[in-house]
């Protein structure tokens, strides 16, 4: 399909979802509303050929606002009403800087054509012209002004939209430690042991097992070994959606597999289901490393 033609039908798409949209989302005024913005917005045919791209972002969050669960209603509100308002923001814009373009091509034209007079006529019309020609710069003018206006004014809700998407996330990532705190002290509390420090990296929440964990010279866990796995089947069990990855470093006598095996089959013991563990060999080992348990949420 050629770019030409392709503008028309995304156009016409737009128009086409946000008419549906707004005859099955009745039992919500705020999305009928917002639609009922773009399907205006399109319609106008002098907008109608302008920002598709940005109709296009105000549709999907309108409807991702549409399908949100009521925890995220509000912010996808906010954001379906500025992607709406971005939307207008743009259309307007484009279509100020294609009138200024064209004014200022008129504007050319004008002036060319009143050098091309007679002298006595040429001068009089010249004088014509170049008041029209002052009249439609200054509309030009206008035009631009109003358009870096719009410009700005659709920066300066981009950024907003930024600020709020970046509270939210830090909300949730806030919400989530502390979800995770209290999981740690619930494992603690039934399995009465305590859990190892952990850290978190892009692979997920790390726990590591020293060399001590495990029976000198063999893939058996100690006492404290066993109390370790006790606590993080307890974890695991308090966090239902989360999976393990256990691996496992060896030594001379011991390979790694043996030991996230053993690991593996400890936290099965516990309670925690075997389609959400995961053990493997990772290489050598040292007294500090023996095991690490990968978990991610």
């Amino acid at each position: 399909m050629s770019a030409r033609r392709f503008v028309p039908f995304v156009l016409g798409l737009i128009l086409a979802v946000a008419t549906a949209m707004s005859a099955f989302a009745a039992d919500n005024p705020v999305v009928v509303q917002l639609n009922q913005r773009l399907v205006r917005l399109q319609s106008d045919p002098a907008l109608a050929e302008f920002a598709a791209y940005e109709k296009l972002q105000a549709q999907h969050a309108v409807a991702a606002f549409d399908k949100a669960r009521r925890s995220q209603r509000e912010t996808l509100q906010y954001v379906a009403e500025r992607r709406v308002e971005i939307a207008e923001i743009a259309a307007r814009t484009q279509s100020a800087r294609r009138e200024a373009d064209r004014l200022d091509r008129t504007r050319s034209e004008l002036l060319v054509e009143a050098s091309r007079r007679e002298a006595e006529r040429a001068r009089r019309e010249a004088e014509r012209l170049r008041v029209q020609a002052q009249i439609q710069a200054e509309e030009a003018d206008r035009l631009r002004l109003a358009a870096e206006a719009e410009a700005l004014a659709r920066q300066e809700a981009e950024t907003t939209l930024d600020t709020v998407a970046g509270q939210q996330a830090s909300r949730l990532s806030t919400a989530r430690q502390r979800e995770l705190k209290l999981a740690r002290e619930e494992a603690e509390l039934v399995s009465g042991a305590k859990l190892p420090a952990s850290k978190f990296e892009s692979r997920g929440e790390v726990f590591t097992l020293g060399a001590d964990a495990f029976a000198s010279g063999s893939a058996k866990l100690s006492g404290g070994g066993s109390s370790t796995a006790s606590a993080l089947a307890a974890y695991l069990q308090a966090n239902p959606k989360a999976r393990a990855r256990i691996e496992g470093y060896g030594d001379k006598q011991t390979p790694g597999q043996r030991r996230a095996d053993a690991v593996r089959d400890a936290l099965t013991a516990g309670g925690v289901q075997r389609n959400r563990l995961q053990s493997t060999a990772k290489g050598a080992g040292t007294k500090a490393r023996a095991i690490e348990v990968v978990i991610t949420h």
